[in-house]
């Protein structure tokens, strides 16, 4: 039995997540303490607990401390069972980051598997539908499985109301190198409002366009007609030849339409500005990914806490290691051997 401090790292629901997945994977039983000890409500949220009876469900596993604000918990797998399945969180927690948890294990069954996820499609902090379905999943299945997810309809915070469909054929994952992006195939900045005044998305959109300095054509603005609850996002989108990478930003009450571009916009140029083809954000999933493949490399900016975290977190359940090397100021390569 494992023994995990879920305090270490970034101490969030990350570390919980990375165990739940890699716990149904290797048929490693654990045991969490301190579960989101490093946030400012400890314990587990509906959407930590959605993930949790979601691993329990696909993984057939003896569970206790599964509660809401629960800050320990000990997961024992027995088996993994592909097949369809439908897992609500009830509010607006991301229903993308409880998909996350259950995937590593389906793409280890035997059969195909189906699944319909509900809950909050695009949150903050969390890999909106967007980054799902054009940065992951294309990588994903240039490893090896069949993976496609189609958005039924969409869900913002607070109300959630999100949902989307996922098919899934498993095939062994095959290492990947990925270490240049390519030419630069096409560039889209897309404002999205749902029951929030069009000049929101509109002042975005002529924000982020001004300060990435893209063409009137590679602008848009999208409002969405049948929402749960009001929303707002910002998707930037860098189309290269080897791989694309989505940067996404939220609105939020009090938050000016032209803070939340300009953060976006920052975080496109500093990636363009890099010449790597991979992300921050899609550094620590990537990392998962590489190490149930036994191998793969990929360079990208500098690593935050959360591929720290996941790094650590691997190392429990997987005999695997990963080197990151400074190339320069702004890259580093990552080079994972199982």
């Amino acid at each position: 039995m494992l023994r995990i401090d879920g305090s270490k790292g970034e101490g969030g629901g990350q570390v919980l997540r990375t165990s739940l997945a890699l716990s149904l994977v290797t048929g490693t039983p654990f045991t969490m303490t301190n579960i989101r000890a490093g946030r400012a409500k400890p314990g587990l949220l509906r959407q930590h607990l959605t993930a949790v009876k979601a691993a329990e469900s696909v993984g057939a596993a003896e569970v206790s401390g599964a509660e809401l604000g629960s800050r320990e918990l000990t997961f024992r797998p027995r088996t993994i069972a592909a097949g369809n399945y439908h897992f609500a969180v009830g509010t607006a927690g991301s229903a993308t980051l409880v998909f996350q948890t259950v995937l590593p294990a389906l793409l280890h069954a035997a059969e195909p598997s189906t699944l319909v996820l509900e809950g909050g499609t695009h949150n903050p902090a969390a890999p909106p539908f967007d980054f799902l379905t054009r940065a992951y999943l294309p990588l994903l299945n240039k490893m090896g499985p069949e993976v496609s997810a189609t958005l039924e309809r969409p869900g913002f915070f607070p109300a959630g109301g999100g949902k989307f469909r996922v098919d899934l054929q498993p095939r062994a994952l095959k290492p990947l190198s990925l270490l240049e992006r390519g030419r630069v195939l096409r560039r889209e900045v897309k404002a999205v409002v749902a029951m929030i005044p069009f000049d929101v998305a509109k002042r975005e959109m002529e924000t982020a366009g001004a300060l990435l300095k893209w063409r009137p054509d590679e602008l848009r603005v999208e409002e969405l007609k049948r929402t749960a609850c009001p929303g707002n996002v910002l998707v930037a989108e860098v189309e290269s030849e080897h791989v694309t990478e989505v940067f996404t930003g939220f609105g939020e009450r009090g938050k000016r339409a032209e803070v939340v571009a300009e953060e976006v916009a920052s975080e496109v140029k500093r990636y363009l500005d890099a010449e790597v083809p991979v992300g921050e954000h899609l550094c620590d999933q990537l990392l998962l990914l590489f190490a149930l493949a036994k191998g793969g490399t990929f360079r990208t900016v500098p690593l935050d806490g959360h591929a720290v975290t996941q790094i650590e977190t691997m190392s429990h359940f997987l005999e695997v290691k990963v080197d990151v090397r400074e190339v320069s100021r702004e890259v580093r390569e990552v080079v994972v051997r199982g």
